[in-house]
């Protein structure tokens, strides 16, 4: 078990197995160094998280479901890099998407959820540029999907 995986389980995770796309596309792409994954949901064996923030969802439960979002990240990174985690150059950007009500102005606090687990298991690897948009629905009835583009050793 990696160190990062370890430090997972110390958090009180554990590193989930890859999630097969939904419909017509790669779970990842990787060129050259670079690895783009396609937006993971927020899933695990409990189920899916879904309803929209500022109606069904609070940021608080917004911000579990990015980090469920960031393990499934995690968990295709290991699938397509068949590697370490360790072996992470660095996180370069991730991308938000938060199911949301048209009042609603948070994203970026639920894209937090994502960003702050990264960074606590990467440290200054896992620092990245990101965006969060507020988006009317998400596949599923999703409440967010995160999309991310990762630097690997090789």
């Amino acid at each position: 078990m990696s160190v990062i995986e370890q430090k997972l389980e110390e958090m009180g995770h554990k590193l989930p197995a890859p999630k097969a796309p939904l419909a017509s596309y790669l779970p990842f792409k990787k060129s050259g160094n670079m690895l783009y994954i396609s937006g993971q949901l927020p899933m695990n064996e409990k189920g899916l998280v879904t309803g929209r923030l500022g109606a069904e969802v609070d940021v608080e439960g917004g911000q579990k479901a990015a980090e469920m979002c960031a393990l499934n990240i995690l968990g295709q990174i290991k699938s397509a890099a068949n590697v370490p985690l360790e072996d992470v150059i660095q996180f370069v950007k991730l991308s938000i998407f938060v199911a949301s009500t048209p009042d609603f102005t948070d994203q970026h606090l639920v894209a937090n959820g994502a960003s702050n687990l990264i960074g606590e298991l990467f440290g200054e690897k896992g620092r990245h540029a990101r965006a969060a948009v507020g988006v009317p629905s998400l596949p599923l009835g999703a409440a967010v999907e995160i999309e991310a583009i990762v630097e690997l050793a090789s």
